[in-house]
């Protein structure tokens, strides 16, 4: 078994938090005796703590699991009703698939000649790589960057769409990569991968921006352009179980395949790619079959986070996709700049005559000061239904945005008006305080 891999590389998220957070203490008033330090094998060390922890526990609970056996193998169909695993044959009348997915490879020019990363390799390494080159600006992408560059790598990303996270609003695509860039990441969108070439002890990545052709050159690289399912070795012709064109196994509103007594969860089903839709799935499936309770994919809401520093936390749909629906809608806006819980949490964006260098390579605190104001400069969207009064879809980037977002979420499957929550009286001092005062400032979408 297999932790997930939201865990270790929101740990490695934390450490690379907490060594950014320890650079600028002076801006706390806070004195440290020394420059701060990152000590990579330990970091490695904490992250396999933490997830060889959750792993056991989730494999403790099924090995005692009364009525379940567990076997260690590669399982793949036979029959629509059996499956063989170390040359043992199992047939039953229900057979769930969760197999997940991962990182899928591109057909780039020398890419195979060439030592690369995946998100599940890039967590066993050590070492702190002194020039980090990303191939893709997505959210593993993002989080890898961001983090590694905290822990003092050189860090370039390399994205072929127009703008970082492409399928997200304009406002929240420059917002991330405007703070990315004040932490020094080089950000290059626009930029078609042609080829990659070893040179002596480091890889040059040759691109393709706007009829140009230029080089990057790094010691290591991740490549983090896309996922695919692990679904290529599973026998489901065997089985007679139907996949798209990518691999992913088809599905209906309630999670069944085309073949009778045949589901398929998780990632493999093209349906999400995140742990909570996953175990959503279960719980859709569960419900189907024990309680006859019908309920389907389509009811959920689309929800999931972008682990930055500032997060970008995500509900629903996006300002463009509430405008391709061609109704009425309203919007509300706020700049985290108002919010004193923001501000008092990264510091006023002033000058300070600190010259701490907090990046391995040195970055002034002039730097560090305009990265708070661009922290503190996040925003909260809020979209709601005009004559209905639901809501539609919900950005947040910002502090604890994706705690915040669950306000919204759930005021969304309640499918209660804005006027609940505009009426609502939350704590102060909080960002979620601010959600009731953004419910009385709707104004229509343009």
């Amino acid at each position: 078994m297999r932790e997930h891999r939201c865990t270790p590389t929101k740990t490695l998220v934390a450490s690379a938090y907490a060594a950014f957070l320890a650079r600028r203490a002076g801006d706390y008033g806070v004195t440290i005796g020394g420059p701060v330090g990152v000590d990579m094998r330990a970091v490695k060390a904490r992250k396999d703590t933490i997830t060889v922890a959750s792993r056991r526990g989730v494999e403790r609970s099924l090995r005692t699991l009364e009525g379940c056996t567990v076997y260690e193998g590669h399982a793949r169909f036979v029959a629509n009703n059996k499956v063989a695993v170390n040359g043992v044959e199992f047939g039953a009348d229900r057979i769930f698939i969760n197999v997940g997915g991962r990182a899928s490879i591109p057909p780039i020019s020398g890419l195979d000649q060439v030592p690369y990363f995946t998100n599940s390799s890039m967590m066993d390494i050590d070492f702190l790589p002194p020039h980090l080159i990303v191939l893709g600006g997505s959210y593993i992408g993002l989080e890898f960057a961001q983090a590694y560059r905290r822990f003092g790598s050189e860090v370039t990303v390399i994205e072929l769409a127009p703008r970082l996270i492409a399928r997200e609003d304009e406002d929240a695509s420059h917002a991330v990569a405007d703070f990315l860039k004040e932490e020094g990441i080089d950000v290059r969108v626009d930029s078609k991968v042609i080829g990659v070439e070893k040179q002596g002890n480091s890889i040059a990545v040759k691109l393709e921006s706007a009829g140009k052709i230029s080089q990057v050159v790094g010691t290591h690289m991740l490549v983090a352009i896309g996922r695919r399912p692990n679904t290529d070795d599973l026998g489901l012709d065997n089985a007679g179980v139907a996949t798209d064109s990518h691999g992913y196994i088809q599905v209906d509103d309630q999670l069944r395949t085309n073949v009778p007594g045949i589901w398929a969860m998780g990632d493999c089903n093209g349906r999400g790619a995140f742990t909570h839709t996953s175990w959503n799935d279960f719980e859709i499936v569960a419900a189907n079959i024990l309680d006859n309770e019908q309920r389907r994919v389509s009811d959920r809401i689309t929800a999931y986070a972008l682990y930055t520093d500032p997060p970008l936390a995500r509900a629903g749909m996006t300002q463009e996709e509430v405008r391709k629906t061609g109704k009425p809608a309203l919007v509300s806006t706020m700049a985290l700049e108002d919010v004193s819980r923001a501000y008092e949490t990264c510091g006023p964006s002033r000058r300070v005559r600190t010259l701490s260098r907090w990046h391995r390579g040195g970055v002034s605190s002039a730097r560090s000061e305009r990265w708070k104001a661009a922290r503190s400069k996040g925003f909260m969207k809020i979209l709601a239904d005009r004559d209905s009064k639901r809501i539609l879809g919900a950005s947040l980037l910002g502090l604890a945005g994706d705690e915040i977002i669950h306000c919204i979420i759930d005021l969304m499957y309640a499918k209660a008006p804005y006027t609940v929550m505009q009426r609502a009286m939350h704590i102060h001092p909080t960002v979620s305080e601010f959600l009731p005062i953004m419910m009385q400032d709707f104004r229509p979408l343009q």
